[in-house]
Order: C-alpha cells, then structure tokens, then sequence
C-alpha cells in the first residue's frame, strides 16, 4: 500500500533490500544528484574545530564525512548531530585504550575492514573504492574500523570475566524461546471479532480502513480506538515489542516486507480478522531457535468477575501442573506445533515465560476471557547451536557493561562545543 526508494548498490548490499529501499542516497546526502564525489567532498573540506574533547578536536571535516557514511549505513535521525555523537564517544574509547596500553597494528586493522567489507560481499579494497564512490574517504573508514577495534579490545580485558556465559544461563535463555535475540518487531493492531458477523463484510470494512490510515500512525490509533475489539484498544492497538519469530508464520512474512506506517492486508486471526500498522522493527545479531512446539493451558473465565478469578488463580497455582489440582476438569491441557497454536495465543505464549500466564485475550465477542498458561516449549537446536547461544548472550553482557562504562569515560571528560 506504499510506495518505496530505490537506493544506491552499495546500500543493497549492505542493508538488504528490505532496508535499501527506504534510503534515497541523494536525499541523505542533502545535495543534488549531479553531483560527483569529487564535488561533495571539495563542498565538505572544512577543517574548523568544532568539539574539543579533553586535549583533542573534531573538526567539521570529520562530522561532515562520518556523516555521509551513516547515510550509506541507514543510519536513522540527523545525521550531523548523529555523527557528531559518535566521533565524541570514539575520542573518549581512543583515550581509554591509549591510557590501557591498547593498540591495533596494521594487520588487525585490514583484517577488520575486510570483516565490515564481507557483509556487502566486498573485499577490503572494494569496499574502499565503493566508499570512494560515494565521497567517504579511506582515513574515514580506517577511524571508524581502528576504534571499533579498539574498543572491542578494552571491554574484553576489563569486562571479558564477568561477562562469560554458564550453562544455566543458556538453559534459560533456551526456556524464553526466540525473546531473548533475533529481530524485534512492534505492531499496532485493529481487530474485529468474527463471531455472529459475515466475513467477507468484515474483510471490505478492514481494506477500507486500513486504505485510510495507510502511513498514518495517528490515524490508525484513532480508528483502533474507535473500533478494535482487542484489549489493546485503549492505547490505539499499540503492541510492545517482540521477537519477529513468535508470531505465525504467515504473518510474519507479510510484516517484514513493510515500512514503518504501512498497514497490512486483512489477517485472519482465529476468533477474530485484524489489520496491523508497522511500529517500529530493529534488526539484532543472532536469532534464537525459534519454538518448535508448545505445551500450554487455557481456562475460560465467564461473567463480570471473570477478571478477579484470573488474579485468583494465578495467584493459588505457581506451575501448570498444579492446575490439576485446583482446577480440575476446568482448564484444557494442550501440546501442539508451533504451526498449530491459534495465532492470537500463540502470540501471547510468545511473551511468557514457563509457568506464566496471560489475561489478554477474549472470546465470544469480548464476553469471556481465556486465560493461557504456558506450561513449556520445545525448541530443537541443531550443532553447535547452544554455543552460538552462549556468543550471543556474552555480547549482550558486554554491551550492558559497555554502556555503563562509556557513561563514566564521558562522565569525566571535558567536552566543548566550539561551534
């Protein structure tokens, strides 16, 4: 229902063409398209100083040029003020390795630009030249790979102990399914039950919205207000953040095709037919064996207290198998595929952990509440699976020490706007 950009080959390369799409190279480089590098990089040869940092400078050459390589890297914002940021946190990850002892030769430099050049299926040296083409000089490459080296180097030698990775812990990372990695998705929704309702009037009454508040966000939260039958009306459909992995697969497929603002055709969704409006989706290193299979509980809770006895039994039962004890002949015990679990609960199974439960659902056109319980979820790990599992999890940990640390260093720098 949108229309997109053509970018440039080098951003194909780099982003996919799910991300290459949204970028217009010559609008990012706010300059027209008849313009050579050559001519961009004699417009950016400005060398005033524009932020100290401690005894050093950034100059606005540097902005400019880091800037335009954000650009090529889809990089999201103000780019100047972004590339800005940046530089100011390389300084201070530079002083701290100089302050350490730590140094990169030569060697690990290239080895690092051709590691960066693999994800666009370039050697080094053909990285160079494409950046070339695009008006980023070597020098600025070179900075940018020589303190993300760096960096990596100090966080290990400071932080490489604490953050190791135990068995256990990948056992639980294991029991959360795909929630712990991969890539995250959110999603407002606009649902309509189909009980007592025809479905194909449904459907026309959901193309006919969904026509109207396509790239709207506010429009589509006003109409999910106005008209969703899901819990989630109340906040415009808005939907929290979530593994891409744990919702049907049909669905997902349809998602990872669209821009933010872009609103799905109409879905079936068991009880009920929905539309979904992007949010927001953020790409992330590893994804975590998806789910093969479910063991869940559901409970059908009637009547205006139906809420209050959800809260009570949760609150009697700390594992599923106590629900047979409890509850006995009133609940539904059920192992099923992934592919088989109903999409609305196999969407709130995706949020729980073992042995948690959920309120959000409804059925009989809002009347009655379903209660799901995850009792547990089967994931099959193929070789070598659980050791990219601790990698992943390891990285995860040191970006959190590393956020931490990165914090202090600026918390003790001394950083002037010149400009």
């Amino acid at each position: 229902m949108s229309s997109h950009h053509v970018s440039s080959p080098i951003l194909g390369k780099f982003l996919g063409a799910r991300a290459a799409r949204n970028l217009c190279f010559g609008v990012i480089m706010g300059c027209a398209l008849a313009l050579t590098p050559a001519q961009m990089r004699a417009q950016s040869l400005d060398f005033t100083p524009v932020i100290a940092v401690n005894d050093t400078v950034i100059t606005q050459y540097e902005v400019d040029q880091r800037a335009t390589f954000l650009g090529i890297l889809n990089a999201p914002g103000d780019l100047q003020a972004r590339a800005r940021e940046v530089l100011v946190e390389e300084r201070l990850q530079m002083a701290a390795a100089q302050a350490a002892g730590i140094t990169i030769t030569q060697d690990q430099l290239m080895i690092g630009i051709d590691e960066f050049a693999a994800r666009a299926n370039l050697d080094g040296q053909g990285l160079i030249d494409a950046l070339e083409n695009e008006g980023v000089t070597y020098e600025t490459l070179r900075d940018f790979i020589n303190a993300g080296l760096l960096w990596r180097e100090i966080l290990r030698s400071r932080f490489g102990a604490r953050a190791q990775v135990s068995e256990a812990e990948i056992d639980r990372a294991l029991a959360l399914g795909s929630s712990g990695g991969g890539a995250q998705i959110r999603l407002a929704e606009l649902i309509l039950p189909i009980e007592g309702n025809d479905i194909d009037t449904l459907r026309a009454e959901l193309l006919a919205i969904a026509e109207d508040v396509d790239g709207n966000l506010t429009a589509f939260a006003d109409a999910a207000r106005a008209r969703s039958a899901a819990p989630t009306a109340v906040d415009g459909g808005a939907l929290d953040w979530r593994p891409l992995s744990s919702l049907p697969q049909g669905l997902s497929a349809m998602l990872i095709t669209l821009d933010v603002g872009d609103v799905t055709e109409p879905v079936p969704l068991g009880p009920g037919i929905g539309i979904f409006q992007m949010l927001g989706f953020e790409e992330a290193g590893y994804q975590f064996p998806t789910p093969s299979s479910y063991d869940y509980a559901t409970i059908l809770l009637s009547g205006p207290d139906a809420a209050a006895r959800a809260a009570e039994i949760a609150a009697q039962n700390d594992r599923c198998d106590d629900l047979y004890g409890t509850l006995e002949g009133q609940f539904e015990r059920i192992s099923a595929p992934r592919a088989e679990v109903p999409a609305d609960i196999a969407a709130e199974l995706a949020k729980l952990d073992p042995n948690e439960s959920s309120t959000a659902l409804r059925r009989n056109n809002g009347a009655d509440l379903l209660m799901v319980w995850l009792c547990n979820r089967t994931v099959e790990l193929e070789d070598g699976a659980r050791e990219e599992i601790r990698q992943a999890l390891f990285s995860q940990r040191l970006e959190t020490y590393a956020s931490g640390y990165l914090e202090e260093l600026r918390a003790d720098a001394i950083i002037r706007d010149l400009d």
